[in-house]
Order: structure tokens, then C-alpha cells, then sequence
């Protein structure tokens, strides 16, 4: 390495150290001088004059050193570097304008117009054919991440590095020759493992719908077995109600007519019990089968916070049909509010289920207590009151 190379390399070193941002882990120090190994790789095989070799190298070097500046259009600003260095150091003007073009011929999509240009073309991508690609590909989509160019899934980062390798081709014939078999390997490589990973999403997707399928058979049986459970509630209720309400009638048509003779004086006390148990055991049967409304409107503040539950008609029975289409719709069109709506659901209907049943606990309670006390009272009364009488 002659002297002016050695110099550049040594400010492009300290340039990077002081000024590039550790965010690029791929576009740094370590792949400049990646590239610049490989040129001097090429240039094993190439004849070019030491004036040549020279121009190529400090190319190399600077190359990529815009990235200090800003990843947009960074060839332009490793030109701008590249040439007020080389001024400073007195270079030669002529030589100087042919390092600035064959860092212009690094740009993407640009076509190298002559044999450095080509050589520093394929030097940078050299890592193409490199058997360690894998690694250094993760790099640069890491660096992508850190700078805001974008996340990519394995898919989509491997369909883009296919999309380079099925786009780019080296110039040179020394690198055709050297590199060439290995970058088809790692293309080959890179298929399969395409192909690998969508075969994995599709899996992944199928498990995905079964789960969903699952949870969708979940709520439906839960719910479905929940609203069999308060039917079962209100029938139950119902009986008691009949029952109770029966029993009233007898008590008032064929017990209380009774009273005017004073033979039947005994019936009194044991009659009052028995319809006042059965008149607590109705109101009971009532307040568990009464239903509880609640305001029936919500904003659209709500909905945007997912605090409104737009599957029960006691959140939306007063809304107009335009402002509970736009609410059901931003529900559907969200999964997770759709299962936390479902959920809530559940919920609040276990907790109806849990009110009904305890009430109807207590109310079959005091019906058969009723039963038990109204006997016990009437064979009381009939025993001694009947014999006083």
C-alpha cells in the first residue's frame, strides 16, 4: 500500500470513528474495509498501473463515508469528502475527478463506464458471493431497522435479497470467476429458505384460523350454555310465580269466605302465613326475572376507547341506525375489540346468571319454608284452636 492510500485510509478510520453513527452496522468501517480487501483481491488479477491501483483504492476507502452525513444520497457526499481531502493533500485534479466517478459508480442502479468503475462495482458487492452472507445480510437489515428504512419480516427481507441477487451481475471478468459460483450457492440458499419460511407462515396461518376457530366455538358454546342457564332461570321463576299465584287464588276463593263462621277461626293464622309466603316468594320470583335497562348511548369517544360493549343491546337501544353501524363497524374491523366485547358479554351475563340464581335460591328457600311452617300451623291450629271454638 503506497502512501497516499495508507494516509486516506487512515482519516477515512479516524473520519468514521468520530462522526458515523452506530446505528449503521453494516454500512461502517468494517465494510469499507471489506470492500476495499476485495478490490485489492481483483486487482490480483487485473494489470493496471500503479496510478490505477491508486485511484481504485482511495475509492474504496471513501466510498461509503457520506453515511456520516446522511444515508440519502450518501455517494454524493462521500464525493464531497472525498475531493476536499484530497485537495487539502495537494492531489493531482485529474486523478482526483476519476476517484470522485468510481465512487459515483457505486450508486445503485448506476452502470460503471470503464474498468475501475466496473472493479469498485463489484468489490461492493462482493459480499454476495461471501459464505458468511447470511450474517452480514442480518446486519444490513438490522441497520434498517435502526435508521427508519423500514422492518422487514423474514419473508419480505429474504424476497428482497433474492430481488438483488436477480438484478445484479459483476462487470469484470475476474470477479465473474471468482464469485460467481458462490453467489449462486447463496441464491440457492436463499430460495430455500423462502421457500421454508412460507411453507412455516402458511403453517403458522392455518394453526392461526384453527385457534380462531376454537375461539370462536368457545364463546359460542359458553354462550349458548349461559343463555340455556338463564332461560332455565326464567322458567323456574315462571313455575314459581304460577304456583304461588294459584295458590293465592285458592286462599282467597275458598279459605278466607270461610272465616265469617267462627268454626273456621282456626284457619286464620295458618291461611295469613301461607299466602304471605307465597306473596314473598312471587315478589322474589318477580325481581329475578325483572330486567335492568341501562342508558343505551354511547359516544364515540367511547368506542375509539373500546369502553362500550356495542354486542348488548342495553349500550346502543337509544342510538340512531347511522351511529350504531359506524360503532358495530370499527368492532369488527377490530379483532381484539371484537373478542373484549365478547368477553364483557360473558362476563356480565355470568353475573346476571349469578343474581337470578341466588335470588331463585332464596325464593324456593322461603317457598318451601312456607310450605313447611303453613302445615305445621295449620295441624297447630287445628288441634288446639279448633278445639277451643
Amino acid at each position: 500500500m503506497n502512501r497516499v492510500v495508507q494516509n486516506a485510509s487512515q482519516y477515512v478510520l479516524e473520519y468514521l470513528n468520530n462522526h458515523l453513527n452506530t446505528s449503521f452496522i453494516y454500512h461502517n468501517y468494517k465494510h469499507t474495509h471489506y470492500v476495499v480487501s476485495k478490490i485489492e483481491e481483483l486487482l490480483q488479477s487485473i494489470d493496471l498501473t500503479t496510478e490505477e491501483k491508486e485511484i481504485i483504492l482511495l475509492a474504496g476507502w471513501f466510498h461509503d463515508i457520506g453515511y456520516t452525513v446522511n444515508k440519502a444520497k450518501h455517494e454524493d457526499h462521500s464525493m464531497a469528502i472525498a475531493k476536499k481531502y484530497l485537495e487539502e493533500q495537494n492531489y493531482d485534479a485529474a486523478k482526483t475527478a476519476q476517484v470522485l466517478a468510481c465512487i459515483n459508480a457505486t450508486k445503485l442502479g448506476e452502470k460503471p463506464s470503464n474498468l475501475l468503475e466496473e472493479i469498485i462495482s463489484d468489490a461492493d458487492f462482493a459480499h454476495l458471493a461471501d459464505t458468511n452472507y447470511k450474517n452480514i445480510s442480518e446486519n444490513l437489515r438490522l441497520e434498517f431497522a435502526n435508521t427508519d428504512c423500514g422492518m422487514y419480516s423474514n419473508e419480505e427481507w429474504l424476497d428482497e435479497n433474492i430481488k438483488v441477487f436477480t438484478n445484479h451481475k459483476y462487470y469484470t471478468k475476474e470477479a465473474n470467476l471468482k464469485w460467481s459460483s458462490v453467489k449462486n450457492e447463496n441464491l440457492k440458499a436463499l430460495h430455500k429458505q423462502l421457500k421454508k419460511q412460507v411453507k412455516k407462515a402458511k403453517s403458522k396461518t392455518n394453526s392461526d384460523n384453527r385457534s380462531e376457530r376454537s375461539v370462536d366455538t368457545l364463546f359460542r358454546v359458553t354462550l349458548k350454555n349461559h343463555i340455556t342457564l338463564s332461560d332455565i332461570a326464567d322458567t323456574k321463576a315462571n313455575i314459581l310465580l304460577s304456583v304461588n299465584a294459584i295458590i293465592i287464588s285458592i286462599a282467597l276463593s275458598n279459605l278466607i269466605p270461610k272465616f265469617d263462621n267462627p268454626k273456621n277461626a282456626f284457619l286464620i293464622y295458618p291461611t295469613i302465613i301461607f299466602v304471605v309466603f307465597s306473596v314473598v316468594a312471587i315478589i322474589l320470583s318477580v325481581i329475578a326475572t325483572r330486567p335492568s335497562i341501562t342508558s343505551g348511548k354511547f359516544t364515540k369517544e367511547d368506542v375509539a376507547n373500546k369502553k362500550v360493549n356495542l354486542l348488548f343491546f342495553g349500550n346502543f337501544h337509544k342510538m340512531t341506525l347511522p351511529e350504531f353501524e359506524e360503532g358495530i363497524t370499527q368492532v369488527m374491523n377490530d379483532k381484539d375489540y371484537l373478542y373484549s366485547s365478547m368477553t364483557k358479554d360473558l362476563y356480565f351475563l355470568g353475573k346476571v346468571l349469578d343474581r337470578k340464581y341466588r335470588i331463585l335460591r332464596w325464593t324456593y328457600s322461603i317457598f318451601m319454608i312456607g310450605i313447611i311452617v303453613s302445615v305445621i300451623a295449620f295441624a297447630v291450629s287445628y288441634k288446639y284452636l279448633c278445639v277451643v271454638v
